[in-house]
């Protein structure tokens, strides 16, 4: 899945994510595929999410 939303103008930032086999994610860069693709498993990739929506991350 590939973001909608890239902060418009100079500024696109966007990224990949992807379900993987076991309920994680794969995430790469979507403007530099050769920097590679990280992965997350479920419970890593929960915790993230769960941390996002808790507000620990700041804009």
């Amino acid at each position: 899945m590939t973001s909608s939303y890239s902060g418009g103008g100079s500024a696109n930032e966007c990224v990949e994510v992807a379900h993987t086999a076991d309920g994680g994610r794969a995430v790469r860069d979507s403007k530099d595929h050769a920097a590679g693709t990280q992965f997350h498993g479920p419970a890593e990739w929960a915790a993230f999410v769960a941390a996002l929506k808790g507000g620990r991350f700041g804009r």
